[in-house]
């Protein structure tokens, strides 16, 4: 039960963010603007998860890797399934942003 709710969120074996960030990835953080403005990963693009679906030509590249990340989690899993189920085709659910920042050491 509880690696089926981990495999929903996103929470799947260990990432090694760092790799898929040198290999190109970019980091999509899905809070709103005022979220945002109050502390984000350097170099993140910030589309809240309410307008990402009316944002997706933003995220061209639907074969670039994107790590989606939030406050908590459970919106960028969200996101993930938003961006799957529009053809994005390398998708992670990064998690929360501060906790994405410590593991990825920006």
């Amino acid at each position: 039960m509880i690696n089926a709710i981990k495999k929903i969120l996103g929470f799947g074996p260990s990432v090694n963010y760092n790799e898929l960030i040198k290999a190109g990835a970019i980091i999509l953080d899905v809070r709103s603007k005022g979220e945002y403005s109050g502390g984000h990963i350097n170099g993140s693009i910030n589309i809240s998860v309410d307008t990402l679906k009316n944002n997706l030509a933003k995220l061209k590249d639907k074969n670039q890797t994107i790590i989606t990340c939030c406050a908590s989690g459970m919106r960028s899993a969200s996101a993930k399934s938003i961006l799957k189920s529009n053809g994005y085709t390398s998708v992670y659910n990064g998690g929360g942003w501060n906790s994405l920042n410590n593991k990825i050491g920006r």
